[in-house]
């Protein structure tokens, strides 16, 4: 079973994203905010990240930033309503694995997480 951390603050996005992974058959956590999502990477060996950038406490630009410096090879996949080339380029240079922008349909969302789950 993979498993898979979404790091989102809205709750009605993390649930929908949740309930779809769930069905699916991954196992799922949820870190509302980014000093948590550092938190549980430290302590659980995820498959993949699913990652907001607009994270209360620590953004998520920061969140990617810090699992790059410390090494971390998990597949980062930046879901955003940030629909600029610039900030999907920036994600990128910065480790990224993918970029999808809300709103999104969640089977293209699973069909990337299938992808990267499949590189690993």
């Amino acid at each position: 079973m993979n498993q898979i951390l979404i790091v989102e603050d809205e709750a009605g996005v993390a649930a929908f994203i949740e309930k779809g992974l769930r069905k699916q058959g991954y196992i799922t956590s949820v870190a509302q905010d980014g000093q948590q999502a550092i938190f549980l990477t430290q302590n659980s060996g995820f498959d993949l990240i699913l990652l907001d950038l607009g994270l209360p406490i620590m953004d998520g630009w920061a969140v990617l930033k810090e699992l790059r410096d410390r090494k971390e090879t998990v597949p980062i996949i930046i879901v955003t309503a940030r629909k600029d080339e610039r900030d999907r380029t920036f994600a990128f240079d910065n480790g990224a694995n993918d970029y999808i922008t809300k709103p999104f349909r969640f089977t293209d969302l699973l069909e990337r997480i299938k992808i990267h789950l499949n590189r690993s």
